[in-house]
């Protein structure tokens, strides 16, 4: 049940552009205290009353309740929120390598998640911080061929200067969630 409750729901603002994910017991909170309105697989809008008469679909999951089941939606309407949260991309190994396209940024090969690592351009033990601008993607090769020296001290060419990304609402919600619905797909595409 708990697992029912704590799975992803897509949640869009007034225009219909995504705003985050939420879970399915934030969603029928927010869809029971009629802030927000659930979208079915066809874009039709439910209130909670409309969308608890709904009988589940054979594909659909739902949650069981007293005379019957409680069909879980995929994605809420907010009819009143129109804001677009800013984004603010957190440093993190997964966002560096997601920014590198989990490539090395000296040699250019793609090897597996695995054998990638992430690279100081200024090594930690000459002063090099831990910013979008001093880190990057880098092979075990390469990255123990360039040891505590610089890329020009090692002769070695960085692929692309590193960033910090700008990535949109729909960005962050397609690297955070662990599941994609069907659902997500016309709204995520959008954005």
């Amino acid at each position: 049940m708990t697992d029912i409750l704590s799975q992803p729901v897509l949640i869009l603002n007034r225009v219909f552009a995504p705003v985050q994910l939420s879970t399915v017991k934030r969603a029928f909170v927010l869809l029971y205290g009629d802030s927000a309105r659930a979208l079915d697989a066809n874009g039709e809008e439910y209130d909670f009353e409309e969308w608890r008469r709904l009988t589940p679909l054979d594909d659909d999951e739902a949650l069981p309740i007293i005379g019957g089941a409680l069909r879980i939606p995929r994605v809420l309407h907010l009819h009143r929120y129109d804001r677009t949260p800013r984004v603010a991309v957190r440093l993190t190994r997964r966002n560096v390598m997601f920014r590198d396209q989990q490539q090395c940024q000296y040699c250019g090969k793609q090897p597996p998640l695995r054998e990638l690592n992430i690279d100081h351009v200024m090594p930690k033990s000459r002063g090099g911080a831990d910013t979008w601008e001093n880190l990057v993607t880098a092979c075990r090769v390469c990255n123990l061929r360039k040891g505590w020296k610089t890329p020009d001290e090692a002769n070695m060419r960085l692929a692309r200067r590193p960033f910090r990304p700008k990535w949109s609402m729909t960005a962050q919600i397609l690297l955070g969630a662990a599941t994609k619905y069907h659902e997500w797909e016309p709204f995520l595409q959008a954005g």
